[in-house]
């Protein structure tokens, strides 16, 4: 089963993740598909960082969100600006 979760970067107490499609058996912070985004929880102002339509194109092959990711996403579909028409 492919997920779409968070993989830690960073260093000690400055956590920094990046938001990627890995098959469910690799390691955290192991090997993944693609890259999709970045999460900072340390901006004040949610250092969120995504491909919002390759997470959606993922999502629609079969790909699960974690529970976190379904809710930076969820941050950052309200955070994006929406197009008129």
């Amino acid at each position: 089963m492919v997920t779409i979760r968070l993989s830690r970067a960073g260093t000690n107490k400055k956590p920094f993740y990046r938001v990627v499609v890995a098959d469910h058996r690799f390691p955290r912070d192991g090997r993944f598909i693609e890259q999709v985004g970045t999460y900072d929880p340390k901006k004040s102002a949610h250092g969120i960082n995504l491909k919002i339509g390759r997470v959606e194109q993922w999502v629609a092959k079969g790909a699960r969100p974690s529970d976190t990711v379904r809710d930076i996403l969820a941050i950052a579909k309200s955070a994006a600006p929406k197009a008129d028409g």
